[in-house]
């Protein structure tokens, strides 16, 4: 049996007649007799029995019934769904996000799941450059990275720049509001990240480009962990202004570095010549006309 079938017997059980069934079905009653007789063929039973002008269903072919009526429900909700998943307004967003680049995003998901409620999600945190691999895996669809990168594969829609500040425990002296990395490179420092890693490298870059040894104590990836150790007095730490307002503390202070080569980029990426989801095209124009 298959579908059709199904959706044949379904109509003739509730229609009780085989010429008002495919009168309904739009179809002649010869061939909607024929496949009546080939599913009780292949069942080995009657499935209905004539009493005077209607037919009666059987005590199988109530049990046919039944499992008639789930099949061709379930099979008008799968082509609702794939609708609705093809229109982007149900279906699923795959997202990776880098620590450093998350400013906003709950504002973002919040609007977009406003306006498409049936969306589900599944949102994958992780260093910039294994995002990108995330997506080349077609792990993630979308992901919001820290720039620079090689990114020949991606199409890259650029979200902001953002300066770079220096925390500070408010137990320690006091600095100005704005410093450059010569102010500070005798401060003992704690890189957010780990070498190899992108907030790392561009750090490390900006002090050798303006000739300066930094005076590094620690490395530590865990963004929260590192704020409780700005605020005991460890140590300082170079961070983007995102990190900032994500991990506000009373008990740090923050100072705008000024080095102009030192700021942030963020961005949205994509595979290029990819299939993109309609989900994930909408939260890409989310994102544009915002």
């Amino acid at each position: 049996m298959d579908i059709r079938q199904l959706r044949y017997f379904k109509t003739i059980v509730e229609e009780r007649k085989i010429s008002a069934a495919a009168e309904r079905l739009h179809i002649s009653q010869p061939p909607l007799s024929q496949q009546l007789k080939t599913m009780e063929d292949e069942l080995g039973t009657k499935l209905v029995e004539r009493t005077g002008k209607f037919l009666e269903v059987t005590e199988a072919g109530k049990a046919l019934y039944k499992y008639a009526l789930q099949m061709t429900q379930l099979m008008e909700e799968a082509k609702m769904e794939v609708k609705e998943v093809g229109m982007g307004v149900s279906g699923r967003l795959t997202l990776g996000i880098n620590t450093f680049s998350a400013a906003g995003l709950p504002e973002i998901l919040h609007g977009f799941r406003t306006k498409y409620p049936k969306v589900t999600y599944k949102i994958h945190q992780n260093e910039s450059a294994q995002l990108c691999q995330l997506v080349r895996d077609r792990i993630v669809e979308l992901a919001i990275i820290q720039l620079p990168l090689e990114l020949q594969d991606f199409t890259v829609m650029h979200l902001h720049t953002e300066p770079f500040y220096f925390i500070d425990s408010t137990k320690q002296q006091s600095l100005n509001c704005e410093v450059t990395l010569a102010d500070i490179q005798n401060q003992p420092l704690i890189l957010p990240s780990t070498e190899g890693l992108g907030v790392h490298y561009m750090i490390l870059e900006s002090f050798s480009k303006a000739q300066l040894h930094p005076n590094i104590v620690a490395e530590c990836s865990d963004i929260s962990l590192l704020f409780d150790l700005v605020a005991s007095g460890f140590g300082g730490a170079i961070v983007p202004e995102t990190v900032i307002k994500q991990y506000n503390n009373d008990n740090i202070e923050a100072c705008k570095i000024t080095n102009i080569e030192l700021a942030a980029s963020t961005g949205l990426i994509w595979l290029k010549n990819h299939y993109l989801s309609q989900t994930a095209q909408n939260f890409v124009n989310l994102y544009l006309h915002r």
